[in-house]
């Protein structure tokens, strides 16, 4: 819904104090009007009223405007803002926002409040210790769960009393300069290191979520943020060629993991599906035997509708920590539907009947039933890297991270010559995004486009012959 636009007007006609007989007792109204609307506040005592009423004909003899909206003289708006600290409204917008997100949204947006808040000090050269604060500040302010559990664990006790102590105003931010300083938290880093364009986007989205908060309360008049001019870093979405493995690289890694003992047994196939079909890890790990066609022989299928993302327990409603979700840039309930490599319905087939699947059909699990870590197959995939690749692919960034079997699956696809749309269905993504991010994965695509250029500047038969006849000699 549109939330009206507050005005300060000096139209302000104030009333004489009303005495209201009621069966609970006596009470006194004062009432003012400000532009056409009108306000009231009722008190236990005239004496009371008298004041409050002196109060607002002293503002109004001033000559200060009123806000319409909240009926308050614009000194008293000023002075609400100034009782308002930083540190105690971030925390009451996480607290308005976190009912709505999902785990990982409550975590990013914990991550970016307490990074701002840390900006937002006064002394901040005499934080005692930024890190500790930071982590005091994600887990235990920005955290719902955390605060109603209790009083802060003893070793965030002493960071979090100084933060809160030494956090601006609200109304700070009317000056440009604080602005500038919380701005520039969200690019770059306490050590001077900007942020990539992402975690920058991130970060700015939460300090811009808060201010808008703040001017819904009427703490702030406008988003101060309005008035940054400075450009925004740049993002660069496209995936580096050098990370992607070839067909004979991909096989290597994934034959390494087998030799990393029984753990590296496990996780063969789950880097196979990420190679062979293109997933996310989130979403290999939420895959179930039900979800997969798996013949014999030939190619099989994988129809799915979830991912499960890591985001930890304390950030989830049911303690899980890595809930089921729906699939990235999907509707609920919608699925997708991506076809299996011989090779890969191989892996899976073997990695059921060895391993079996977990209750309720999810075939990656730890050997003791519980949910698999980014960390464990990420330090598996490191050393499955060092054991199969040369010494100068290792240094280089060839399939760096587990994620890069996704894009080499993706890049391979469209190399092969699969159309733009139908590799953006089986990948999940949007054509115009697929094509962006893989743009430099594409092999042959100007030597393809320059011929087609050539055959299409060609007018009369005997050009054609000729340059055929030239191809061919």
């Amino acid at each position: 819904m549109h939330k009206e636009h507050h005005v300060n007007s000096y139209e302000v006609r104030i009333w004489g104090i009303l005495t209201r007989q009621r069966a609970k007792g006596t009470t006194y109204q004062v009432r003012w009007v400000v532009g056409k609307r009108t306000h009231s506040t009722d008190f236990a005592t005239k004496a009371l009223a008298d004041s409050r009423r002196s109060e607002l004909l002293l503002a109004q003899r001033r000559g200060e405007a009123f806000d319409d909206e909240s009926g308050l003289p614009e000194s008293e708006k000023r002075q609400l803002a100034a009782d308002v600290v930083w540190y105690d409204h971030a925390v009451a917008f996480l607290d308005m926002k976190w009912p709505a997100l999902e785990a990982g949204s409550r975590r990013a947006l914990a991550t970016s409040l307490a990074t701002v808040t840390l900006a937002l000090v006064a002394d901040p050269d005499r934080m005692p210790d930024y890190d500790r604060a930071f982590t005091a500040l994600v887990n235990w302010s920005f955290n719902l769960f955390a605060r109603q559990a209790g009083e802060p664990p003893a070793e965030f006790a002493a960071s979090i009393e100084w933060v809160r102590n030494h956090s601006l105003p609200i109304a700070a931010l009317r000056d440009p300069r604080t602005v500038r300083i919380a701005y520039n938290a969200t690019t770059t880093s306490p050590s001077g290191k900007q942020y990539a364009a992402n975690t920058y986007k991130n970060k700015l989205k939460g300090l811009n979520g808060a201010i808008k908060y703040a001017v819904e309360l009427d703490l702030l008049d406008r988003n101060p943020l309005d008035r940054i001019s400075t450009p925004p870093p740049r993002s660069f979405n496209l995936v580096d060629r050098r990370v992607v493995v070839n067909p004979d690289q991909a096989r290597r890694l994934i034959n390494a993991v087998t030799d990393q003992g029984r753990t590296g047994e496990r996780y063969v196939a789950f880097f196979a599906t990420m190679y062979f079909a293109a997933l996310r890890p989130s979403e290999v790990l939420a895959l179930r035997k039900q979800d997969c066609l798996l013949p014999e022989t030939g190619w099989g299928r994988l129809r799915f509708a979830e991912s499960s993302p890591y985001a930890g327990s304390a950030w989830t409603d049911s303690g899980d920590d890595s809930p089921r979700k729906t699939l990235k840039h999907r509707a609920k309930h919608e699925s997708r539907n991506v076809p299996a490599h011989p090779e890969l319905v191989t892996y899976l087939r073997a990695h059921i009947d060895q391993f079996g699947t977990a209750p309720d059909g999810r075939l990656f699990v730890r050997a003791d039933g519980n949910n698999i870590r980014y960390a464990t197959f990420a330090n598996l995939w490191s050393k499955a890297r060092k054991a199969a690749l040369t010494t100068e692919e290792f240094n280089s960034p060839l399939g760096k991270r587990p994620y890069d079997l996704r894009h080499a699956a993706v890049s391979t696809w469209l190399n092969a010559g699969v159309s733009a749309p139908q590799v953006a269905e089986w990948a999940g993504h949007g054509v115009d995004v697929l094509l962006s991010v893989y743009a430099k994965c594409i092999d042959g695509q100007e030597e393809r486009d320059l011929r087609r250029i050539d055959e299409a500047l060609i007018v009369s038969p005997d050009q054609r012959a000729e340059r055929g006849g030239a191809a061919g000699s």
